[in-house]
Order: C-alpha cells, then structure tokens, then sequence
C-alpha cells in the first residue's frame, strides 16, 4: 500500500544521498531513487527494508532527457519531498581537462538541477506545500584551484538556492533547505580523479552523519545548514579572506601530487 508522503532523491546509490533516502524512507516517505548507474537498483533494494514503496530510475541527470525519464517515472504523484543530491567533481587544471568532461560537470550540478527544481517546485507552489534539500558545498565559498568548475558550479548552486527561496516566499507552505558539507567520505574523489590530492586522502566526513544534518534542517525548514563545526569555522572564514589567499588555500588541497607531500609530513 502506498504512503501518504513521496519524496524524489537523486544520487541516491551512494554517499549523502543513498543516507537520505534511507532517512525519507524511515520516517515513512515512499521513494523514487535515482542515478546514473545501475547500483541504483541494488540500493533501492536496500530501502525497501523499511516497509515503503521503492522506485529505482537509472538516468544521466546531465541531460533533459535523463530528467524527463525521472520525472515520467513519478506518475504523477504529488511530490511531497525532493533531495536534489546528484553531483558530479573534476579534478586537476581547468586547461588539461577535456570540453566534454568539464559541460558534463556543469549539465549535472547546474543545467539538470534547475531542470528538475523547476518541474518539481512549481506544483509545490501551486499548492502550497512540499519540502526542497538541494546539496550545496562550502566549496561555493572559495576559489577551486584545480577544482575550478566543481567550485564554480557550487557557488552558482548556493546563489541559486538563495534567490529562488527569496522568489518563492509567499509560498510559505514549501520550504528550500541548503545543505552546504565539506569533504565527505563518498565515491566523489575517486570519480574526479583526486585520490592523489591532499583533500582525496585526507580523513573526511561522515556521509551518515552529513545526511543527517541535512535531513534535520530539511525537516525544520531552515534556509542553509553546514554540516560540520570544522567546514561551518571555515564557510565563516571564507566570506573574509580575500579570493587570492582562498585560491591558494584551495590549491594546496587540491592540486595533484600533494597526498604524498601530505603523507611524508
């Protein structure tokens, strides 16, 4: 029998994402999970085992179609909840990197993003109801040395989030949450090719624990959380050192060959 409440959650097969898909599904909404690989089935699977209904999509979110596939795939039903989790980094420097590698970074964090905000939200407003916890990053905050694009399409997420929530304020029964982490402990750095970074080996966040701190604020409808006492000292110091000594703090964690300066320490 179908639940009352239905969330959409995407990226869900791994990291932050599959965490708050198991927290949608706990606290009794049924899912619709997404991502771009067939995990995605065996992780829905994982979700079932708390008693709701699972719908597992795999779609590239980089693109309309891959959007489009996800919202067909809900039927119709009301969405009551939407995680718009999925992400996607790159490494090394910009002027390496291939065009088709960095527009896809932009497609999946921006482009497929709005996309879905923009189908999901409007019946949200319409109504007057529905929850929105879109994953940002502290990485918004500075300069992304060899993480350019990654960063850049953050701040344009965290920026975005923020107009959109002024925008739709008197839709005062939806609410738009910022979920801003640090470094997690996620497939993220291995995708980006960045286990060779300080910032790929150093120790990072907990996923469950981040989700969690998501799912809390979500549900409370705050505007912004940053989870962590470590990266919330940080997103603070970022908004007052200048763009040039970030840019350089960035570059020390990011660029390649620094693990193994960082492990010789």
């Amino acid at each position: 029998m179908a639940a009352s409440k239905f969330a959409i959650i995407t990226g869900a097969s791994t990291g932050i994402g599959f965490e708050l898909a198991h927290l949608a599904a706990q606290n009794g909404y049924d899912l619709l999970v997404v991502a771009d690989e067939p995990l995605i089935e065996a992780s829905a699977t994982d979700f079932r085992r708390h008693g709701v209904e699972v719908e597992a999509v795999q779609a590239d979110l980089a693109t309309i179609e891959g959007v489009e596939k996800l919202i067909e795939a809900a039927k119709g039903r009301t969405v009551n909840l939407l995680c718009a989790n999925a992400g996607r980094g790159l490494g090394h420097g910009f002027l390496e990197q291939e065009v088709a590698d960095w527009r896809r970074v932009i497609d999946t964090n921006i482009t497929g993003t709005l996309y879905l905000l923009q189908k999901v939200v409007q019946p949200m407003v319409a109504r007057d109801e529905g929850k929105v916890l879109i994953t940002g990053s502290i990485a918004g905050f500075m300069p992304g040395s060899f993480q350019a694009v990654y960063n850049g399409t953050k701040a344009f997420i965290d920026s975005f989030a923020d107009a959109l929530r002024n925008e739709i304020e008197e839709a005062k029964g939806v609410t738009i949450t910022t979920l801003m982490p640090g470094a997690t402990e996620t497939e993220f750095f291995d995708r980006a090719d960045m286990l060779d970074t300080k910032v790929g080996s150093d120790e990072k966040d907990d996923p469950a624990k981040v989700a969690k701190d998501g799912w809390d604020a979500l549900m409370a409808g705050k505007a912004h959380i940053v989870s962590g006492w470590k990266n919330k000292l940080q997103a603070a110091a970022a908004h007052v050192t200048p763009a040039s000594i970030l840019a350089e703090q960035h570059r020390k964690m990011a660029e390649p060959g620094t693990a193994e300066e960082h492990d010789d320490e």
